[in-house]
């Protein structure tokens, strides 16, 4: 077995997605690989094989090697849920809440966990591709690191550090790192990859042979920026893609702890669909579809909606015959009340919602984490007006769950989504979310719910009920659309980085 590490000299320099190139890469050679990343910061996760929670760039990559997402590829999950403070996730299931002073002291306990985690995966697969957060080089960090240097030293690895010259400045970026380093994490960053070039390479020539010269290790190579590459990010929102004139207009609040909005990347990508994320002090522009996302702190959240003027917009979209949807935290928005007895999110209390649907909901302590399959009961898939009892019509969907709140109310007798029973035990009919009596308003617990093609244009089809763009029903494969970006991240590694060099490294 061995573990090859990608570092990077800043957040986003492109760590996730080299080591999603490499592990397609490796796949494809028939080498059993697999991704680990020790410590992850992000808001974006997903639902793994053995019932618990990683960061969702992880989960991305498990896809690069052809596997299911397991817990130990990321056995460290930081969810912030405040300027200083972090829902901690160990080894895929909540270990509690801490406040970042609280965390440094915690790192003894999470490096035998990590280690643990890494040992069981290595048992597993021949390579491991590892992969840091954020610098290596961050000074105030380096006592007790579990995230880059400080695992790379505690299992002997090499590493790879990642520099991002779409930012400028590549060469200050990879030698400063270099130079902020011990001797010994020195010594085993055995070569740079520069990301994102835009241009002729031939321009590079002598700032390589300077960086060689000046710091006696390869540039192993200079990959090009990939124009429309869209793939699951840890927590940066990426632009929306090009689309029709006249295309739906969905709207998503940009919520100060938004999570896991690689749900609407599926939207990004359709061409009947204009997509827009509003920040704070942002004008909230005129739309067809207003779309509230998920929350790590959905009170604190909502709080800040209301502070924005959200309410009031909402209530006028709604009257103009606008739709509202909310997915999870959104979801729970949507109700007249939500409340945290246990402090869950932060501080214990109850805050007043949207009052849209007739629901409450109640944070919990133990957090739902599951996969659902299942069909969209949507009003066109299932004539019965109050869609009180389920019908084998609908729309086939596969989505997961994650969240604390469990909800109660009439609303949600006309539920949006019907899962049959989950084991021969269990025979009751698992059914979730919500559609108003008028049609303006859905919710969904459910994330992923517009990755298959045929349940987004239903879902667009019910939302743009009426809307005249052309192409709304076009079909966009977002799955197909992974793996094919996939494909081409490996592609590049095959023309543009010094594959026998790296197949050296890695003992193959």
């Amino acid at each position: 077995m061995t573990t090859l590490m990608i570092q990077g000299t800043t957040s986003d320099a492109g760590k996730s997605t080299v080591v999603a190139a490499l592990c397609r890469w490796l796949a494809r050679r028939g080498v059993s690989v697999a991704p680990f990343k020790p410590q992850n910061m992000a808001l974006n996760s997903a639902v793994t094989i053995d019932g618990g929670e990683i960061g969702r760039s992880t989960a991305l990559q498990a896809l690069a090697c052809g596997l299911e997402p397991h817990s130990d590829m990321n056995p460290i999950l930081l969810k912030p849920q405040s300027d200083r403070g972090a829902q901690v996730i160990v080894r895929g299931q909540v270990y509690g809440n801490m406040e970042a002073i609280d965390y440094h002291q915690f790192k003894t306990h999470a490096r035998t966990e990590m280690l643990d985690a890494w040992q069981a995966l290595s048992q597993r697969h021949q390579i491991i591709i590892a992969e840091g957060a954020g610098s290596p080089a961050e000074i105030n960090l380096r006592d007790r690191d579990i995230a880059n240097m400080g695992f790379a030293e505690a299992i002997d690895c090499p590493v790879l550090l990642v520099g991002d010259i779409d930012r400028g400045g590549v060469f200050a970026q990879l030698v400063g790192t270099l130079a902020l380093l011990s001797e010994s994490e020195q010594a085993r960053t055995r070569g740079f990859i520069i990301n994102r070039f835009r241009g002729d390479p031939a321009l590079l020539t002598s700032g390589l042979e300077w960086l060689t010269a000046r710091t006696d290790k390869p540039v192993l190579g200079v990959l090009p920026y990939l124009q429309g590459l869209l793939l699951d990010a840890e927590d940066s929102v990426a632009d929306a893609g090009e689309h029709d004139a006249g295309a739906l207009k969905i709207v998503i609040p940009r919520l100060p702890r938004m999570s896991n909005h690689n749900d609407f990347d599926p939207l990004r990508l359709h061409p009947g669909v204009e997509l827009s994320f509003v920040g704070q002090d942002e004008t909230i522009p005129a739309a067809d579809v207003i779309l509230l996302p998920g929350s790590k702190n959905t009170r604190q959240d909502l709080a800040w909606l209301q502070q924005q003027g959200w309410p009031d917009v909402i209530q006028r979209h709604l009257r103009y015959g606008g739709k509202v949807m909310g997915i999870c935290g959104g979801f729970q928005m949507l109700g007249q009340t939500i409340h945290d007895p246990l402090g869950v999110e932060g501080e214990p209390g109850s805050s007043q919602g949207l009052g849209l649907l007739d629901m409450t909901t109640e944070l919990m302590q133990k957090k739902t984490l599951r996969h659902i399959s299942g069909t969209l009961q949507l009003p066109e898939a299932n004539p019965n007006p109050d869609f009180a009892s389920a019908t084998e019509s609908g729309i086939a969907f596969s989505g997961y769950e994650i969240h604390n709140g469990r909800s109660e109310g009439s609303a949600l007798n006309r539920c949006l989504t019907h899962c049959p029973p989950r084991s021969l035990t269990d025979e009751t009919d698992q059914r979730d979310g919500a559609i108003s009596a008028d049609g303006q308003i859905i919710g969904s617990y459910m994330h992923g719910i517009f990755d298959q093609a045929e349940a987004c244009s239903a879902l667009l089809g019910f939302l743009g009920e009426g809307h005249p763009g052309q192409r709304l029903q076009t079909r966009v494969d977002y799955q197909q659309h992974r793996e094919a970006s996939l494909d081409r991240l490996a592609d590049m590694l095959d023309t543009h980085l010094d594959t026998d060099w790296l197949l050296r490294l890695l003992k193959l």
